[in-house]
């Protein structure tokens, strides 16, 4: 499965995910992009999930008819540690994911 990293996650992450493709926004080239471009430019990359933290995609962007899913992290901190104990729902969720779809980890 392509995973695609938030500029804000910690790169850090792609350890946790190395039987899947995993890549960075920074990685892509796509630094700065606005959310709407980067979910069109995901779809033409064939990426599956969007991994971000970014509490306010979900009120900006419509997924409907979308091939991208998206799984949102609650977490205080962006630190390593923080994330890592969400590992596993994530792992687990990425089994059932459904392109379009909105999912929400650590809430």
């Amino acid at each position: 499965m392509k995973i695609l990293l938030d500029e804000d996650l910690l790169r850090q992450l792609r350890r946790f995910f190395s039987d899947h493709d995993v890549f960075t926004i920074q990685w892509m080239g796509w630094h700065g992009k606005e959310n709407g471009e980067l979910l069109s430019l995901m779809e033409k990359e064939n990426f599956a999930i969007f991994l971000t933290a970014d509490k306010n995609l979900r009120y900006q962007q419509n997924l409907s008819g979308s091939r991208v899913a998206v799984i949102l992290l609650h977490v205080p901190r962006l630190r390593i540690e923080e994330i890592e104990p969400l590992v596993p729902e994530i792992r687990n969720r990425l089994e059932f994911v459904k392109p379009g779809q909105f999912y929400e980890i650590g809430k």
